[in-house]
């Protein structure tokens, strides 16, 4: 094979910008990622997450960068090739917890970024006053005002611009992410079908692919990402398929089939048994999604479903009660969704809440301090109506 990096040379990377400036520092980095000092190469793709992805955020070099990330994940020369490519498929999405547990809604995506390019500043200024006047109650009329008084037209359909380009650059490679699915390196396949569950517009040739290594695959960690993608992908021709994993003695792909079948609607008892119990006790192995928060998956997908049964919220509460710190804030935020459906502000007197709605608020409440200690976790409970402190959640919710 070629060189990876041909042609990165004749890319005016200068003139694309990245978190901190100009992109011109990003041809070193790349080059970086093959070097034979595994720590070079460890501070080269930091340093990339943190300048062409950062904090989620894509600027405009990252699109430019898709094509040699992905050529340095299929050629063989390459001393670590699961970075690259993981990093690639952060281009294109950002965190995944933003898709999840629904996938890439790439036409509503495709839509806004359209929309911003038709608009003008005073319209989208226009626009952003009459939600504040229609936000529901305070706390929304609150979130809403900042976001406008906080709105910059011009950063905002650059960055909207950058994060869709950067989405199509790792779509126009995707047929290389495909061949990665029959690498021999377990962690490279993982990543690869990792990679093409956030596609849906090329789920035709996707889907095919994903289940031929389901039907080879021995690495369990492999079938996960596989199932995963495949439902996200809406494969519901592969529905046989995943009863099949759904009734395996393997904890992992038993998890996977799960949270593939909930994202296609089904939601019978052995699936809602499976994701009750990995909200408790998950099970183990090296996910990808949600950066390995197989407990976070599994209540946010209970929380999606239509009509949750009862032991669905025993499990996610039961879930939240182990949490601390950072793990808190996203399972409060399903368990109130999952509870009460929607903010309402202010809330009601604690007596007039459904019992399961007043479980969940005493859950929150007897949170360790490590949680409440997270801006995050007040700000969702805010916007939820819910005190923000912990002595007044406890003395709302009736607790000492």
């Amino acid at each position: 094979m070629g060189d990876p990096l041909a042609g990165l040379d004749d890319i005016d990377w200068a003139g694309l910008d990245h978190a901190y400036g100009s992109a011109e520092d990003v041809p070193g980095l790349l080059r970086a990622l093959s070097s034979l000092e595994e720590e070079e190469r460890d501070a080269a793709l930091g340093e990339l997450f943190t300048n062409i992805f950062h904090q989620g955020r894509r600027y405009g070099a990252a699109a430019a960068a898709v094509p040699f990330l992905l050529a340095l994940a299929s050629h063989p020369g390459t001393p670590e090739r699961t970075g690259p490519l993981y990093l690639a498929a952060a281009l294109a999405i950002g965190y995944d917890a933003a898709h999840l547990p629904s996938g890439v809604g790439i036409t509503a995506w495709r839509e806004e970024v359209a929309r911003l390019r038709e608009t003008d500043p005073a319209a989208e200024a226009r626009r952003l006053e009459a939600l504040v006047t229609e936000a529901a109650n305070q706390q929304e009329r609150r979130a809403r005002a900042v976001d406008r008084d906080h709105f910059d037209f011009a950063w905002a359909l650059r960055s909207a611009e950058a994060e869709l380009a950067a989405y199509d650059a790792v779509r126009a490679g995707l047929t290389t992410v495909l061949t990665l699915l029959g690498d021999d390196d377990a962690g490279v396949r993982a990543t690869a079908a990792y990679t093409v569950g956030w596609f849906p517009e090329e789920a035709a040739a996707s889907l095919p692919a994903l289940e031929a290594l389901l039907e080879a695959e021995q690495d369990q960690n492999v079938i996960a990402h596989a199932l995963v993608a495949a439902g996200l992908l809406d494969g519901r021709a592969l529905l046989p398929l995943f009863r099949e994993h759904l009734a395996s003695t393997e904890p992992l792909s038993r998890w996977a089939a799960a949270i593939a079948l909930a994202r296609l609607s089904e939601d019978d008892a052995p699936i809602i048994a499976e994701l009750a119990s990995s909200c408790a006790s998950p099970p183990e192995g090296d996910m990808a999604f949600l950066e390995g928060d197989l407990r976070l998956y599994s209540a946010l997908t209970l929380a999606a479903l239509e009509e949750a049964p009862p032991e669905a919220v025993d499990a996610v509460l039961d879930g939240l009660s182990r949490t601390s710190d950072e793990a808190s804030f996203p399972m409060a935020e399903a368990a109130l969704r999952l509870t009460f459906g929607s903010p309402a502000s202010p809330l009601p007197p604690f007596a007039e809440l459904t019992t399961a709605q007043q479980r969940t608020v005493q859950t929150i409440a007897e949170l360790p301090p490590s949680s409440w200690q997270w801006a995050n976790l007040l700000e969702i409970l805010d916007v939820w109506g819910l005190p923000t402190v912990q002595y007044e959640c406890r003395r709302y919710a009736g607790l000492a």
